[in-house]
């Protein structure tokens, strides 16, 4: 029995493309930093350099957590609320370092600016644990507001 061109070709669309992979692991490389690291003056600079976010090209914006896993896990659980599309937004207010790529050239040498601030954090989660960080503003939830 032949497949025909259509179904093969939806299939091909519905599935998520291989190249797309996010992990526990992944999560934790890129937006776990607990305690904050003491990495000299340039924070930014230093974490993103180990942590292989300079090559091939710059990381445009990271975010690094300074929270222990139990309260980053929560937010997959009972700490956080629904947001969007599979996301996860934490009632907890975390303590992060957004670290912003300076000027337009994604190329190095990549200098960061950071910003240290108490914010809330969106997530995406796969099995009960973290896969992706969602970067940018949200407005904050307090947890007398959120519904278990």
């Amino acid at each position: 029995m032949a497949i025909s061109p259509c179904l093969s070709l939806s299939a091909f669309f519905i599935a998520p493309p291989a190249t797309v992979a996010f992990s526990y692991e992944d999560f934790l490389m890129k937006h776990y930093d607990f305690p904050r690291s003491i990495v000299g003056t340039h924070y930014c600079n230093a974490m993103m350099q180990s942590r292989g976010m300079t090559k091939p090209k710059c990381r445009l914006v990271n975010t690094f957590i300074h929270d222990t896993k139990a309260y980053i896990l929560d937010v997959c659980g009972r700490k956080g609320v629904s947001y969007g599309h599979e996301l996860r937004h934490s009632i907890k207010i975390f303590s992060v370092t957004t670290c912003t790529l300076r000027g337009s050239n994604p190329r190095a040498p990549c200098v960061y600016k950071e910003n240290i601030s108490p914010q809330n954090i969106v997530i995406a989660c796969l099995d009960g644990k973290p896969v992706h960080y969602e970067e940018g503003n949200f407005a904050v939830v307090h947890e007398d507001e959120a519904s278990d």
